[in-house]
C-alpha cells in the first residue's frame, strides 16, 4: 500500500509540473489530493507511520548511546574518559 500511495503522489505531482493542461487541470488534481489527503484512512495510515516511525528512531537513539559509550573502551591505546587530543584539519 505505501510503495502504491508514494507512486500515486510522484504520478501526480509529475503529471502536475509537467504538462500543460491548465489551471483547470491543476485545480482538478489539487482537490482531489486534498480529498485523499482528508481521508480518515488515509489520515489513519499516515499516523501508524508516524508511530513506526518515531518507535524506530526512538530504538535507534538507545543503541546509539550505548555504543557512544562502549567505543572507546574497544578502541585499543584509549582508556575511558581519558580526553582526547585536539585535531587540526589540513
Amino acid at each position: 500500500m505505501k510503495t502504491r500511495m508514494m507512486f500515486m503522489a510522484g504520478a501526480a505531482i509529475g503529471y502536475v509540473l509537467g504538462t500543460k493542461a491548465g489551471r483547470e487541470r491543476y485545480e482538478q488534481i489539487k482537490r482531489l489530493s486534498q480529498q485523499v489527503s482528508e481521508n480518515p484512512n488515509v489520515q489513519e495510515a499516515a499516523g501508524m507511520l508516524r508511530s513506526k516511525g518515531e518507535e524506530f528512531a526512538g530504538a535507534a537513539r538507545g543503541k546509539a548511546n550505548d555504543l557512544k559509550d562502549r567505543v572507546p573502551e574497544q578502541v585499543p591505546g584509549r582508556k575511558a574518559g581519558k580526553e582526547q587530543p585536539e585535531v587540526y584539519p589540513g
